[in-house]
């Protein structure tokens, strides 16, 4: 509603600087042609531009930790997330973390098949089948693997010598430092994905449709697009106290809505970046529209356009408002698409 009122607004400042007095037309004024077109209003939302997921990767408790990366490093698939005396943990890629040792005896399970399936990837499944079962072949893959990360070569994995993640993690926080004990929280890390995270109030949750589209608003002016990729189920209130009014946190809560970009290279470096998302909240299709400040208003708030015959001949033509969608309104009257009318220069 406040959008449409400065719209509005800005109407009448333009025909109050535009209009030509009582019996004097102006000859030189730009025109522009009626055009037939789809427009969509928009309701905007603050949100935040950040990376996707949250993860606390764990110390194995034993050992002191003697490197660590930094804030804002890439760690994918085979390398060291952080060293224990000297000796490198590298990422595997899987769904769930190692709960046993893997080695020669063990049982099938889906986290044989996550280790060979990270070896076939690093390269050494030259004679492995991957699948749930720990075969000679296996334990040979995995010590050609140790050999060449400079760890003891055991033909076994257990699950303090390896980080598993789903997917490649960039590091958003260091938890300790080299020397200290390599136990409990070590390093948090986010995915390497862009996101962008909004807290929609529960009242406006019906514009974030799963895949829908959306445009965002960058610092510095720029703008991308998006689509939805996750709608929170569970509405959070602001914190209230013995001063808040009764229904404040109600009125107040609010739905995380969590947006994908479509071109991450758009955002760049960006982290924790403030940005503004504009929701598509109606949709008109195949209607005529002209530029806002084509508009000229009454004092009765009634609008006309300015049409302008071949001959030259200037009719005021009254239109109806519908949406508008940037610098372009509906219009609904005696308007042919394609016809000409003036634009008003303030």
């Amino acid at each position: 509603m406040s959008h449409r009122f400065h719209l509005i607004a800005a109407v009448l400042s333009l025909s109050a600087c535009g209009s030509a007095p009582p019996g004097e037309e102006p000859t030189t004024l730009p025109t522009v042609s009626v055009q037939r077109t789809n427009l969509s209003a928009a309701t905007r939302a603050d949100g935040s531009l950040g990376y996707a997921g949250s993860f606390t990767v764990l110390g194995p408790g034993t050992g002191r930790i003697t490197w660590l990366p930094g804030p804002g490093d890439v760690v994918g698939r085979g390398r060291a997330v952080f060293r224990v005396d000297g000796r490198a943990v590298p990422l595997l890629l899987g769904g769930a973390p190692f709960f046993r040792t893997l080695g020669m005896g063990v049982s099938r399970g889906s986290d044989v098949r996550t280790l060979e399936q990270n070896l076939e990837s690093l390269g050494y499944a030259a004679h492995l089948t991957v699948d749930t079962r720990f075969t000679p072949a296996t334990r040979a893959a995995i010590r050609r693997w140790q050999d060449d990360l400079g760890v003891t070569v055991t033909g076994t994995v257990s699950p303090d010598d390896v980080v598993v993640m789903p997917g490649p993690i960039r590091i958003t926080s260091v938890d300790t430092v080299p020397s200290a004990p390599a136990a409990g929280r070590v390093l948090t890390a986010s995915g390497t994905g862009r996101q962008v995270t909004v807290k929609l109030p529960v009242a406006s949750q019906q514009l974030a449709e799963r895949n829908a589209p959306v445009r965002i608003e960058l610092p510095g002016g720029t703008s991308t697009t998006g689509r939805v990729s996750e709608v929170g189920t569970v509405a959070t209130a602001e914190r209230t106290n013995a001063q808040s009014q009764t229904g404040q946190g109600t009125e107040s809560a609010t739905v995380t809505v969590l947006i994908s970009l479509d071109d991450p290279a758009d955002a760049g470096r960006l982290d924790g970046a403030p940005v503004t998302v504009a929701f598509t909240s109606e949709e008109h299709r195949n209607v005529l529209a002209v530029p806002v400040n084509a508009l000229l208003a009454a004092a009765d708030r009634t609008y006309t356009v300015d049409v302008v015959a071949d001959d030259g001949t200037v009719t005021a033509v009254p239109v109806t408002l519908g949406i508008f969608d940037g610098d372009l309104v509906e219009v609904t009257g005696a308007l042919a698409e394609g016809a000409k009318v003036r634009v008003p220069v303030s």
